[in-house]
């Protein structure tokens, strides 16, 4: 019996990794950037605007995760596969 890869998914990693990261940007982006800040960016909210498109590509690797799960096969299964492929 096959069963979800879940937690060990690498995309659902990747999507809590650019999620946590964003949040923090997306943080700073609005409560600790002041006008030198915006000045050196040309007036962008560099900080606010990155942290945006992490969450959002976040929830894009989330959501890919969860409609189209991994499914490995159990040991026993890919064992006997091997063996009558082979033969």
């Amino acid at each position: 019996m096959a069963h979800k890869a879940g937690l060990f998914d690498l995309r659902l990693v990747i999507a809590v990794l650019f999620g946590v990261y964003g949040v923090v940007l997306v943080v700073v982006g609005l409560g600790f950037t002041d006008d030198a800040d915006l000045a050196k960016a040309d007036g962008l909210n560099i900080n606010l605007w990155s942290g945006v498109g992490m969450v959002v590509l976040a929830a894009l690797f989330a959501t890919w995760t969860f409609l189209r799960p991994i499914v490995v096969p159990d040991e026993r299964e890919s064992a006997a596969e091997g063996v009558s492929e082979g033969a």
